[in-house]
């Protein structure tokens, strides 16, 4: 027997708590950064100058902004996202880039973070009226983080990425505030090929009784800047179904890298 729309989407909504607690109340101002000890790139030129992490300010700047990509609205991250990696904890030190993509941190080792979330605008179509509470769920929604690094720290957190796609196959316990959730399963996932590198997976998540929903994350690097993108549709949790990264919001967003 089906249950009607509005209980499907609380009960969906309240136990995912790796896209709620990851973007409601759990944000601490705290710094939490620590120093990249990688080795440098064996290819990289000794004389050239070391890359030099750009300002929280500066990635700021270089985030969509509304009217850039059409079709979709933007709106600031400063409330909807962590803004600490203390917030967001799993059970597996080799998971925690994998976690920290998905809430819009830095996967890596870096201060200089900024992130803000790029929707459909169902306003600007024809669809505008949504016919019911299911229906004004049933957007698209991406979270994306900007990060840089000096040196060559952000070839590292790409390579943490990818080390954790493969260390956390298996899976992995996370907690956000004081909520809590069970990664059952990373996979690999085609990447877009944009930038200078790219890393895309896809996380079934335990929901608690009501079935595995499953996510999908992309990590692109451009230089020393690192973009991430997690995409949810809250109306589709319950359904199995997995929200594509939008391909028009990646493009937009790497082609304002530096």
């Amino acid at each position: 027997m089906k249950r009607s729309s509005g209980a499907r989407l609380g009960a969906t909504a309240a136990v995912s708590a790796l896209t709620l607690a990851l973007i409601t109340g759990c944000s601490d101002s705290g710094s939490d950064a620590k120093d990249a000890k990688g080795s440098p790139d064996s290819g990289s030129s000794s004389s050239a100058p070391a890359a030099k992490a750009l300002t929280p300010a500066e990635l700021e700047k270089l985030l969509l902004a509304q009217g850039e990509v059409k079709g979709y609205r933007v709106t600031s991250g400063d409330d909807t996202l962590p803004k600490s990696k203390k917030a967001v904890k799993t059970d597996k030190a080799d998971c925690d880039p994998l976690a920290w993509a998905t809430a819009g941190l830095a996967p890596g080792q870096t201060d200089a973070s900024a992130s803000n979330s790029v929707a459909e605008d169902k306003a600007s179509t024809a669809t505008a009226q949504p016919d019911s509470v299911e229906d004004a769920f049933d957007v698209n929604m991406t979270f994306v983080g900007l990060s840089s690094y000096d040196g060559d720290g952000a070839e590292q957190a790409m390579k943490a990425v990818s080390g954790g796609v493969t260390a956390c196959s298996g899976g992995y316990g996370l907690a956000a505030g004081e909520e809590k959730s069970k990664v059952t399963k990373v996979a690999p996932a085609k990447a877009s090929g944009l930038g200078d590198e790219s890393v895309a997976f896809s996380e079934d998540v335990d929901m608690d009784g009501e079935g595995t929903a499953t996510f999908h994350t992309e990590v692109v690097r451009k230089g020393n800047t690192v973009a991430t993108f997690y995409t949810v549709n809250f109306a589709a949790l319950g359904t199995g179904k997995a929200a594509e990264i939008p391909a028009a919001v990646v493009k937009a967003q790497v082609a304002k890298l530096k």
